[in-house]
């Protein structure tokens, strides 16, 4: 406990100048607040205000709030630092940068993009049919370019050269060697000149979480040899200037820039090679995703971080490419990322509320009463483990209790103690583990097995909200969104918990939390105090919402997309209604007249049977066809 807290320790607590800079701060009323523009105004925007006034119009938690002044911030800065590194470097070619589909693909989020990167002429990615349709209905710009990845059936080329008749710039990338005798083909049928770019299978693989998806044994690609062939192929059909493009790809979120630096390496020699062999019109070098995210702000290598920055990732590759190609005396290639994470992921947040908390220690404030001569000695072993605690014997007192607790299980099953002992063993060891807890805080040494007791004695926050549905990387593969209230941030937050879902599922938690030097098992909250208590995750517009399942039938929550007026007011652009009950059962192909028949069977059968009044039949019907319509979640909570 810390005698006068304030907004500061908040702020340095949940790390928010870390990961949250330059978009979120806290403001004098002790609630975290929004720029989306990233420009210190001291306006921002209110969240715990925004998400109250949301409700106002019946919008509720939890709810998706997209931040469309982040989206366009993420695209200038992207741009901008390219643009700083070839001016600095006199760089002779030129940059564009590519939002791929994947990774946030709902309307509204790349219209917004489009929009706001058509100053700088930010193209689209596409790695299937339908995402290729999508592209060619929203790019505009025939100097924007529409890259074409993933496997290839015949209807996709054709697709994708209708594109190029629209005035489009696609490029079909060769992610396998068979793709291309497909390629010319339809090109020759349809009287084409297709934009070809090849992608290459380095050995230089990524750092972080998904390494494996590069080197050698990745998924896509063409290898060295495969690329001759490839090479020979075209020269053969008289096709060698259609090869205008070199892409590599070596894993989302890389957190380490020698990653980076050395697979532009290997890939600019290739670009040089493939020159010399006659490629002349190969002018592009698209170096794929993988500009990091840094979730936990923790500057590192870590897999939910990053140590370096955006004008680091873009200084390393445009000198890197430019050595390279000045000592072999070729051209400056256009340099074309893919950094779809780092366009989206900061401009989307998930706010949910908590319903409850179950506090574990809640009886250990309450005096006990020593065991007497009557009570089994196992009481009396607990107490004196209990009473022993101090910093010359924590280790022992906490040997002792485990073991105790360990016994009292025993002798319960075995029917030696009454549930009402063992009742009081399971006080007197929570009691001794928080002492035991309180006197090791200040400890610069703890004992290995009593480094997980902030976890154990934690208070577990029920919230309003499904993992598997909208942080599903968090449960997958134990990636770390940053988590903190949006209010009360004035005040000294005393609990250490751990959130639950909404599902029935013993995975649907969070008990992973973002820390400088380690991953914590427990967030610090607020004691409940009977007004409603709102958490955010941010960082969540990367892959979240496309991935979510519906476990439990949890589906799409609602949604807001908000832009910043002046001096913190906003302007909501639109309200994307989350998933009613109706449409889910839908999604698993159950028809809503016809569940509504069969309960009004059931209940015509029940009033013929004397166990429903009239009345009541109607109120049932009312009731079951309104949980129809309504939102998955927890609704009229507070």
């Amino acid at each position: 406990m810390k005698n006068n807290w304030s907004i500061q320790d908040s702020f340095d607590l949940y790390l928010i100048s870390r990961w949250g800079n330059p978009y979120f701060s806290i403001n004098a009323k002790g609630n975290l607040a929004c720029e989306p523009t990233g420009e210190k105004t001291n306006h921002g925007i209110d969240l715990k205000e925004l998400v109250d006034d949301l409700c106002r119009r019946g919008i509720q938690a939890p709810l998706l709030i997209r931040f469309n002044d982040i989206l366009s911030s993420r695209v200038r800065i992207i741009a901008e630092s390219f643009r700083n590194s070839i001016q600095e470097y006199g760089y002779k070619g030129q940059y564009k940068s590519v939002m791929p589909i994947k990774v946030n693909q709902q309307r509204h989020v790349v219209e917004e993009l489009v929009r706001h990167g058509r100053a700088y002429q930010l193209g689209l990615e596409a790695g299937s049919k339908p995402e290729l349709l999508v592209a060619m209905a929203l790019l505009e710009d025939s100097d924007s370019l529409l890259i074409c990845n993933g496997y290839k059936d015949g209807e996709y080329i054709e697709t994708a050269l209708d594109a190029q008749r629209l005035g489009l710039l696609p490029f079909l990338v060769l992610d396998r060697f068979d793709e291309l005798p497909q390629i010319i083909a339809i090109s020759k049928r349809m009287k084409l000149r297709p934009h070809i770019g090849v992608r290459a299978k380095l050995s230089s693989k990524g750092k972080g979480r998904w390494e494996d998806s590069s080197g050698d044994r990745s998924k896509f690609g063409l290898s060295a040899r495969e690329i001759v062939r490839a090479i020979d192929l075209l020269k053969k059909e008289d096709m060698l200037d259609c090869l205008e493009l070199l892409h590599f790809h070596i894993g989302s979120q890389i957190t380490s820039i020698r990653a980076v630096k050395s697979a532009t390496r290997e890939a600019t020699h290739l670009y040089c090679n493939l020159r010399r062999m006659g490629c002349s019109n190969l002018g592009y070098m698209d170096i794929g995703g993988g500009l990091a995210v840094d979730y936990d702000g923790s500057q590192t290598d870590f897999h939910s971080s990053m140590n370096y920055s955006t004008q680091e990732y873009a200084n390393d590759i445009i000198s890197v490419t430019q050595d390279i190609c000045d000592t072999n005396s070729e051209p400056h290639p256009m340099i074309v990322s893919e950094s779809g994470r780092a366009l989206v992921a900061h401009h989307a947040m998930l706010v949910f509320n908590v319903l409850g908390v179950n506090e574990l220690t809640s009886s250990i404030s309450k005096e006990f009463i020593p065991p007497n001569d009557e009570d089994h000695g196992i009481l009396h072993t607990m107490w004196e483990a209990y009473q022993s605690v101090s910093k010359k014997s924590f280790q022992e007192a906490y040997n002792d209790a485990q073991v105790a607790k360990e016994e009292s299980v025993t002798l319960f099953s075995h029917g030696v103690i009454d549930l009402e002992t063992k009742a009081r063993v399971d006080d007197l060891y929570w009691a001794t583990c928080h002492r035991i807890q309180s006197t090791i805080t200040s400890e610069t040494y703890i004992p290995e097995d009593l480094q997980g007791l902030d976890k154990r004695l934690s208070d577990t926050y029920y919230c309003n909200f499904s993992i598997f549905q909208s942080l599903p990387d968090s449960w997958a593969v134990g990636h770390l969104f940053p988590i903190a209230p949006l209010h009360r941030l004035e005040e000294e937050p005393t609990r250490e918990a751990i959130l639950a879902d909404l599902t029935c599922d013993s995975d649907g938690k969070l008990d992973q939390f973002i820390d400088l030097r380690d991953v914590k098992n427990t967030i610090r909250l607020h004691k409940p105090n009977g007004k409603p208590y709102y958490l955010g995750a941010f960082l969540v517009g990367a892959y979240q919402e496309i991935l979510g399942d519906l476990h439990n039938l949890f589906g799409d929550t609602n949604a807001v997309h908000v832009s910043a007026g002046p001096d913190g007011t906003y302007r909501l652009d639109h309200v994307v209604q989350g998933d009613t009950v109706a449409e889910v059962l839908g999604y698993v192909e159950y028809d809503r007249l016809d569940l509504v028949r069969r309960i009004r069977n059931f209940a015509e059968a029940a009033v013929r049977n004397n166990r429903m009044s009239f009345e009541e039949s109607a109120q049932l019907m009312r009731r079951y066809e309104d949980g129809l319509s309504g939102y998955t979640y927890l609704e009229d909570i507070d």
